[in-house]
């Protein structure tokens, strides 16, 4: 079964799934529209209702959120399996470059994945606005 949950009323259990260490995919929307998923590490924070993913600002994905954003932000998913239980988060992306951004999506990353990231001074995070979660748990 799946189900479609309110972002702003996650329950103990999901949140829970998105603090354990799980390698996630992003989707990004390619210019010809076809969907470009490639694996990222990806940390919530349910709080201000961001999913964030740190990485080179020279990238693929974030030429393609780019490229898409606009006002409103590139369309993006990211999601994590672990046996029958998976979780997807969407919402609308955007690159930040800001150092105080970065190292904060730095230090959530090193949280959740038990080691800190080596230094990148071309690192960007891809903060994305949470606009609908999806799971089965």
């Amino acid at each position: 079964m799946t189900y479609s949950l309110d972002p702003a009323a996650l329950d103990e259990a999901y949140l829970a799934f998105w603090r354990e260490r799980h390698l996630c995919t992003l989707t990004t929307i390619r210019p010809d529209g076809s969907p470009h998923v490639v694996p990222v590490g990806v940390t919530f924070d349910p709080a201000a209702g961001l999913a964030r993913v740190i990485t080179n600002g020279s990238s693929t994905k974030v030429a393609y959120v780019r490229a898409a954003a606009g006002s409103g932000g590139a369309r993006v998913a990211v999601c994590q399996v672990a046996g029958r239980r998976w979780a997807t988060l969407e919402g609308r992306a955007h690159v930040r470059t800001d150092r105080e951004r970065v190292a904060a999506a730095e230090r959530r990353y090193a949280e959740r994945y038990g080691r800190t990231p080596a230094p990148n001074p071309a690192r960007v995070v891809i903060e994305i606005t949470v606009e609908r979660a999806l799971g089965r748990g």
